[in-house]
């Protein structure tokens, strides 16, 4: 473990495609979505603490759940969570964070990563960010993390490489070519269709250095006004900064437009976890391709159906195929996996049918 590295966790975020277990005032980073026993975020900053010091991890949050990541995630130092007056996606939220790793270590090297993806294989995945690390101190670039796609998902970004290993001693590594960020279903099935497209995993690995001329460069706005921010910083100095600011991806502001980006094919797998359909495709399964992932349930002639209920619940389930079965303390869901994509009117309807209920009281 290198004390010159630091890692940058952006735990922002809504994850309304997880209601009802997941709720505007209850991210999905916060919840146990794979059953494990831990939070997304939970899990994300015990992975994080095997490649670096766990000082050296910075949280970027909403401000309304800086209580909430300390309370998931006890013993953190004032500096390493850092509330956000207001969501300006993901490139002032680097660069927040990135201000106060200079004014510590102005020659850090920096893993940013989202605080809510999936990740199996512990092992692999240490070996491939310490590769990576080995890199970006070596060398004035940005390293990317790729995962080989397995079906033309439209959710996620892909990234085009070149078919040439950067470096002959390191084969899974790449020259990116270029970012597509959620394309059309035809045009994702063409990208897999030519072995020349990761998908992208969204952690990113560069130099201080390295960042900070990123950002001089391409968003020298963002670079002028977030890199003077300090740990001694006012609040309302950091409001000012935000109010003011562009709200841009790191994608986008620089990914794209740099020419020293080289994406590193994981070894390990990877979810975005993006979805209820998601969530079942990295689940365990039973005999009859069912997964539970929390509660207790109790299957008859049930099959291809993901289901999600609170520990303490029992639920019996009979003559179903391919559903979604959530709960929460007191809300159910039961939907067609293939019709998740309704979830947003469903939320809309039960929300318009409380404030009846409420007017009628």
């Amino acid at each position: 473990m290198n004390n010159n590295t630091y890692c940058i966790i952006m735990a922002g975020g809504f994850g309304s495609r997880f209601w009802p277990i997941c709720k505007d005032d209850s991210p999905k980073l916060f919840i146990d979505i794979l059953g494990t026993g831990q939070s997304l975020l939970q899990s994300t900053f015990k992975r994080f603490e095997c490649v670096c010091p766990r000082e050296n991890i910075i949280i970027v949050t909403n401000r309304i759940y800086v209580d909430r990541v300390r309370e998931q995630i006890g013993g953190l130092l004032p500096y390493q969570v850092l509330g956000e007056p207001t969501r300006r996606n993901t490139a002032p939220c680097v660069a927040y964070a990135a201000s106060v790793i200079h004014e510590m270590n102005p020659n850090a090297n920096v893993i940013v990563t989202p605080s809510d993806h999936a990740i199996f294989g512990m092992e692999h995945f240490i070996h491939d960010i310490e590769l990576a690390l080995q890199v970006t101190e070596a060398h004035d670039c940005i390293v990317t993390v790729g995962v080989r796609p397995t079906n033309p998902n439209v959710k996620y970004g892909y990234i085009q490489f070149s078919e040439e290993p950067a470096d002959p001693r390191m084969t899974n590594l790449h020259k990116v070519i270029t970012f597509t960020e959620k394309p059309p279903v035809e045009m994702a099935r063409q990208f897999i269709a030519t072995g020349e497209f990761f998908w992208n995993a969204g952690i990113f690995v560069w130099s201080m250095p390295t960042l900070r001329k990123a950002y001089e460069t391409f968003l020298p706005n963002i670079a002028k006004n977030y890199f003077a921010l300090k740990t001694s910083t006012s609040q309302a100095e950091v409001d000012s900064v935000y109010a003011l600011s562009e709200s841009i991806s790191v994608d986008f502001g620089i990914m794209e437009h740099a020419g020293n980006v080289y994406v590193m094919e994981a070894s390990f797998q990877w979810s975005d976890v993006e979805s209820w359909d998601s969530l079942y495709g990295v689940a365990r399964h039973d005999a009859n391709e069912n997964a539970v992932v929390t509660g207790r349930a109790l299957l008859y002639d049930v099959k291809n159906t993901v289901v999600h209920v609170p520990s303490n619940r029992t639920v019996v389930l009979q003559g179903l195929d391919g559903y979604i079965v959530a709960a929460n303390e007191d809300t159910i869901l039961v939907c067609r996996r293939d019709n998740e994509d309704c979830i947003v009117k469903y939320i809309s309807d039960v929300e318009l049918m409380s404030s009846r209920v409420k007017l009628k009281k």
